[in-house]
């Protein structure tokens, strides 16, 4: 019976949070999508530097282990980046040096050229959607052996910690959306992918109710992975595209959007951790 409570739960926490964040971002929110990034940006940080990292630095693991694994996992995401670009650009070329050869005489070369300068972005929008959908797997897989570890010690708390999770994951999820998005053929495709991320909170879940003592050493680890992939894709892929020149209102509305990221991240996890201390 317990396992199937925790089976509940933690789907209805990771699957459940999905849904509601794509009813906001996609639904109420729709037609601010083109502001959609800023908010994803400040949604990643704050995951990152007031739930995620903090609470890797709670356990008894030394904090220059955890801060060397984070330096790891940026530099790691970086080459896998650069990997990618490659692999992308390696493919342009091959495709424009064959129509240049086709249409020699007809500017065909030229034309596959003009359009090179838009490639590396696009290469960066489709590493951002993967980094993402790792960080957020590890994230919800984390969370499903927390819940689980609170349905073992009692249901009452464990419903508590669903609950939170389920708070802080909705502000969360719609900048995860919003990434994704960006990588996918239409807004179905992105909740389909993110739902799968959020499924593994089932998966940590059954793991947990029959490993928990084993993992929960393990627990600090998986943060700081996800931490790392939500810093990269914001610092890496988000903000820099956010880094142009604008009017002052549009700055504005930058500056707002990427604030709503953070203070809603910041304020579902104050209120998931009240009700998790009740």
């Amino acid at each position: 019976m317990t396992l199937a409570t925790i089976l509940l739960a933690t789907t209805l926490a990771g699957v459940g949070s999905v849904w509601l964040a794509a009813l906001l971002g996609f639904g109420l929110l729709a037609r601010y999508t083109q502001h959609m990034l800023s908010l994803a940006a400040g949604a990643l940080l704050a995951t990152s530097f007031t739930l995620l990292l903090p609470e890797a630095f709670e356990s008894d693991v030394a904090p220059a282990r955890l801060l060397t694994t984070v330096l790891g996992c940026l530099i790691f995401f970086f080459l896998l980046d650069k990997a990618e670009l490659w692999h992308h650009g390696h493919e342009h070329h091959h495709g424009e040096a064959g129509h240049a050869g086709h249409g020699h005489g007809h500017g065909q070369g030229h034309h596959a050229h003009a359009h090179a300068p838009a490639d590396p972005a696009h290469d960066n929008m489709r590493s951002g959607g993967w980094a993402v959908l790792t960080g957020d797997t590890l994230h919800c897989f984390a969370d499903g052996v927390l819940i689980a570890s609170a349905f073992v010690a009692d249901p009452g708390l464990g419903w508590l910690a669903a609950l939170a999770v389920l708070m802080h994951e909705v502000p969360h999820h719609m900048g995860d959306l919003a990434v994704v998005r960006e990588t996918s053929v239409n807004r179905r495709m992105a909740v389909i992918k993110v739902s799968l991320a959020g499924a593994f909170t089932a998966l940590g879940g059954v793991v947990g109710f029959y490993l928990v003592d084993q993992l929960k050493a393990h627990l600090p680890y998986f943060l700081v992975v996800a931490a790392s992939s939500f810093l990269y894709v914001a610092l890496a892929d988000l903000i820099p595209q956010l880094q142009k020149k604008l009017s002052a209102r549009e700055t504005l509305a930058q500056l707002f959007w990427l604030a709503m990221g953070l203070l809603l991240v910041m304020v579902a996890a104050e209120l998931a951790h009240g009700s998790h201390a009740h």
